[in-house]
């Protein structure tokens, strides 16, 4: 199994919010960085954003036009598969609803491959996106999203573990069955649930 690059670990400590502490989570102050592999820089005038697949037809933004697009506070706990959970961490950016107006979803899209710079991959249900449920994230804690978080965009699904929260994220391909993203083809839980404590695929 890979290994994570592990950096900047808070000190553990007791929650006093522990109800919103997952199980066998801590609670830290402090944003750890986790990547795969190096941290890809991006320039404003390269990125894009894509969706893609099981969709009528294809549609692209540029930074630009990404940021045209209506924007978004938001603010939400995240947990990371490591143990770490932070809490209250404010972002802006767009919501997942916001991009899939655009686009005439195919009857057989049920999967997204989220793909990012750098060349990392992960999977998530279509359902687990839609509602509210999930944002590209461009600002955290009133400032551009720092490349080591993610920066320029990140996706965000709060209420899965954070590796599905893919970094520099670059497009959709939605899809009929679902496959497995870089950490799942190494043994991760294809779907994530911190309640139920999904880090591998022996607890799905």
């Amino acid at each position: 199994m890979a290994e994570f690059i592990n950096r900047g670990f808070g000190r553990k400590r007791e929650s006093t919010r522990s109800e919103r502490i997952p199980p066998g989570q801590y609670e830290t102050s402090d944003f750890p960085v986790l990547s795969a592999g190096p941290t890809p820089r991006i320039p404003l005038s390269d990125w894009t954003f894509e969706l893609s697949g099981s969709i009528e037809s294809p549609v692209q933004w540029t930074w630009e036009q990404f940021n045209a697009l209506p924007q978004q506070s938001f603010k939400h706990d995240i947990h990371c598969v490591t143990k770490w959970s932070k809490l209250d961490t404010n972002w802006e950016g767009v919501s997942i609803d916001t991009l899939l107006d655009s686009v005439t979803l195919k009857p057989e899209a049920q999967y997204v491959m989220a793909y990012s710079y750098g060349n990392y991959t992960t999977n998530l249900p279509l359902a687990d996106l839609r509602n509210g449920q999930a944002f590209v994230g461009t600002r955290f804690e009133g400032q551009p999203l720092a490349p080591e978080h993610g920066g320029p965009a990140r996706l965000v699904v709060p209420h899965l573990y954070f590796w599905k929260s893919a970094k520099w994220i670059r497009g959709f391909r939605f899809m009929a069955a679902d496959e497995p993203g870089f950490w799942e083809e190494n043994g991760y839980s294809m779907y994530g649930d911190p309640w139920q404590e999904q880090r591998y695929r022996s607890d799905d």
